[in-house]
């Protein structure tokens, strides 16, 4: 596609900040011309999309000091491929893992790319199981929580990006692993798909009644992704000695009131250990991270669970069933006209 004579980058932009949970309007899908690639940048051309939680803290301008404003392209990590190039070490037509944002096309200096990983049966991995959500799961479960055999494991949001490797590095180390979701479908994949023990439906069931029914010796890890009032529920939980990884404020992203979280006395009763998770700490063991799994995932032992949606302008709409908790996996957005051209 071009514009008058120049290559034309479709994009999607924020329109405004949400008040709330974002809806599909607060997004605006335009199409503009792409400026001539500076010296020594990459081009790159976007194959999928990764939609994640901690976006509507940036486009609410409030992500641990980084946020966008109005007019803005919404970011995201991406897989792309090269399709032109100033540099030598990164030629045309190389597949690569950069912050490439919500567009089909974006341009980046040589230390923003990343080499996928080799043997990948899809390029989408890289971003979900692979990627980000893969290692915040392996960080917080093994390098944070230090998972064993006999534990008794926690995971809220358990079927999404972060949640579903979470359950299943628990499972592999020998825990045993308990799902809280909602839905009946979720439920479903947490134990039939993703290999948990047992599943809570927060929608559906009193947690603290089923947690005691499900963990009558109390919660040896908690891999926390929502904030309260489930955190508080948890913990009131815990064994002796049990760990809390705190990880993620779902409902916090959208505005609501802020997670207050427990009261000291109730960890210091436990004699609990809390640990806060930020996974750009464990970006030096990305590399030995996609090492040790990805013939893990490429031979059937751990599950990559997607949600693809097709096309770029499906994101706006993608986004906010995410920040609705309607998503049952990881959320990508796959450009196959991108991919296709």
């Amino acid at each position: 596609m071009t514009m008058h004579g120049t290559l034309a980058n479709e994009a999607v932009l924020l329109h405004h900040r949400p008040d709330g949970l974002p809806t599909p309007d607060c997004f605006e899908a335009v199409s503009q011309s792409l400026p001539a690639l500076g010296d020594g940048k990459v081009r790159c051309r976007t194959h999928y999309i990764s939609l994640d939680p901690y976006i509507r803290s940036v486009i609410a301008g409030n992500h641990m000091g980084h946020g966008i404003g109005p007019g803005e392209v919404v970011p995201g990590e991406t897989v792309a491929e090269v399709v032109a190039s100033h540099h030598p070490d990164w030629p045309e037509g190389t597949q690569v893992r950069c912050p490439g944002g919500w567009q089909q096309f974006s341009d980046h200096l040589p230390e923003a790319l990343h080499r996928l990983p080799t043997g990948l049966s899809r390029p989408s991995l890289a971003l979900s199981v692979l990627g980000m959500p893969g290692l915040t799961a392996f960080a917080g479960m093994h390098r944070l929580g230090e998972v064993a055999s006999g534990d008794t494991v926690v995971v809220p949001a358990a079927v999404g990006g972060v949640g579903a490797l979470a359950g299943q590095l628990g499972r592999l180390a020998g825990a045993r692993t308990i799902a809280i979701t909602s839905g009946e479908e979720k439920c479903r994949i947490a134990v039939e798909e993703l290999g948990y023990s047992a599943c809570i439906d927060r929608a559906r069931d009193d947690v603290a009644a089923a947690l005691s029914e499900l963990a009558p010796d109390g919660v040896s890890l908690y891999f926390d992704l929502v904030g309260d009032p489930l955190l508080t529920t948890v913990s009131q939980q815990l064994a002796v000695g049990g760990r809390v990884i705190l990880c993620g404020l779902m409902g916090d992203y959208n505005g609501a009131q802020k997670t207050t979280g427990p009261p000291p006395g109730l960890w210091i009763g436990k004699r609990a250990t809390v640990k806060g998770l930020v996974v750009y700490d464990f970006e030096h063991e990305r590399l030995e991270f996609e090492r040790r799994y990805t013939p893990l995932v490429e031979d059937g032992s751990i599950r990559a669970n997607e949600e693809c949606h097709p096309g770029l302008s499906s994101a706006p709409d993608a986004f906010c069933r995410l920040m609705r908790g309607e998503n049952t996996g990881k959320v990508v957005v796959e450009l196959a006209q991108a991919a296709a051209s």
